[in-house]
């Protein structure tokens, strides 16, 4: 089969296709939160030095924060809803377009909000690193005395980022109307580190965070024994450890689960923590056993980082099915998962990628 072929296979790839059914949700997952404008350089020899000027060979622009997580769901075959504020200004608008139109995400709860400029971040990829810079002004909430999200769509899934003493009313209400919730978590600032005060973990299906937050939220010197200790607070337990891979834990089963991680030479680590959660949540709704859910968040992460940028390294399908093409023969018992996956024919979907640039604009 030539290279050409396990595209055209692969574009047409629906995970959920076995499981669809007029009744369920037409929405597989929702999230919501701040999108960003990103503007990454890529090429630079060394850090910028102060009083001096630093030229990079190359550079991309994209939607980012929350949107690279709305990316990887949706590069991945899965329908996804994503309810965020965007600015009037060229920088919203070429978001909002990235998304809906080259990305085919549905943001019908989405909103414009006039004389709010889109908040920016620029990223500069040196020595497998990176060092950003942000600014932005927090969104002002829709007209209405209502939290926004109002009311989340019915949808099979949704994705979650919690923060240490503050509660999110719309994860709650997702979890009501049956959305499984996915969480990951972020740095605590305040460094207590308390466990208790992620309040909605109790509505979480499944906790995904890395090895360092996953240890201090446990008080444990080890990420297995952080994901054991988690697994008592939430159904499953997903601990990752970059590039020794991740381990993770079923609660109600007693099930356990490691995959080490792929060896690949990493340009850019912006987004790979999503594109794993991505990866993890289509598995999970797909039905696959724990193990391959591990195998193809990993993948998929191991993907991204051999890319710049956030949303613009998130693979797609095309993405896997090359790597399965070539993958070394030590990985195919592991990875074999993925022959059933790319069905024997289709045409490739028609989907505009997001151009990875504000400077051009289509003509009407």
């Amino acid at each position: 089969m030539t290279g050409r072929d396990y595209e055209i296979r692969a574009a047409a790839v629906d995970p959920l296709g076995p499981l669809r059914d007029p009744q369920e949700p037409g929405c597989d997952v929702f999230l919501t939160g701040t999108v960003f404008l990103d503007i990454i350089f890529t090429g630079l020899d060394s850090a910028p030095v102060r009083g001096t000027e630093s030229w990079a060979r190359g550079m991309g622009s994209s939607p980012g924060g929350v949107a690279n997580m709305a990316t990887a769901l949706a590069r991945l075959g899965l329908r996804t809803s994503l309810a965020a504020a965007f600015g009037d200004d060229h920088y919203g608008e070429y978001c909002w377009d990235a998304l809906e139109q080259g990305e085919g995400i549905d943001l019908s709860m989405s909103h414009t909000i006039p004389g709010w400029h889109s908040p920016v971040t620029v990223s500069m990829a040196y020595e497998g690193e990176r060092t950003m810079v942000s600014h932005g002004h927090e969104a002002p909430p829709p007209a209405g005395p209502e939290p926004f999200p109002q009311c989340p769509p019915r949808a099979r899934a949704a994705v979650a980022a919690l923060g240490p003493g503050r509660g999110e009313e719309w994860i709650a209400e997702a979890a009501r109307r049956g959305s499984r919730i996915f969480a990951d978590v972020g740095w605590d600032e305040s460094g207590r580190w308390d466990l208790g005060a992620l309040a909605d973990l109790e509505h979480c299906e499944a906790f995904l965070p890395n090895a360092g937050e996953a240890m201090r939220y446990t008080r444990t010197d080890c990420p297995r024994a952080a994901a054991r200790a988690l697994a008592e607070k939430v159904p499953i337990a997903v601990v990752t450890m970059g590039a020794e891979g991740s381990y993770a834990v079923d609660g109600r089963t007693g099930e356990t689960a490691y995959v080490p991680g792929i060896t690949v030479d990493e340009l850019d680590p912006t987004g790979a923590g999503d594109v794993y959660v991505a990866g993890f949540v289509t598995g999970t709704l797909a039905g696959w056993p724990l193990t391959d859910r591990l195998a193809f968040a990993g993948l998929t992460a191991a993907l991204s980082v051999q890319e710049f940028g956030g949303s613009l390294s998130a693979p797609g399908w095309p993405e896997v099915a090359h790597w399965w093409q070539t993958a070394p023969q030590e990985l195919r018992g592991r990875y074999g998962f993925l022959d059933d996956l790319i069905p024997p024919s289709g045409a490739p979907a028609a989907r505009r990628r997001a151009v990875p640039t504000i400077g051009f604009r289509h003509p009407a």
